[in-house]
């Protein structure tokens, strides 16, 4: 499937699980697990507890997400 296929929506980090998955969730109030996307991996993009991402879920199964763009935190 495509990236451009899929259903994209906003979350948050809440979760750090083992082997590349996290535990997100959405602003609608799910609770989903995603992987990071071959771009963050290959320009090694961290991704820590408490950030906003957009997430793309696939209209198949909902409950496994693609994280594609972390967002930045301004800091004053």
């Amino acid at each position: 499937m495509a990236k451009d296929d899929l259903v994209k929506i906003d979350g948050k980090v809440t979760n750090i699980s083992g082997g590349g998955s996290y535990n997100i969730m959405l602003d609608n109030g799910l609770e989903i697990t995603g992987k990071l996307c071959g771009k963050m991996k290959k320009f090694s993009i961290k991704i820590v507890v408490g950030d906003r991402v957009n997430v793309g879920l696939s209209p198949y199964d909902p409950s496994h997400g693609l994280i594609l763009l972390r967002h930045k935190v301004i800091k004053l």
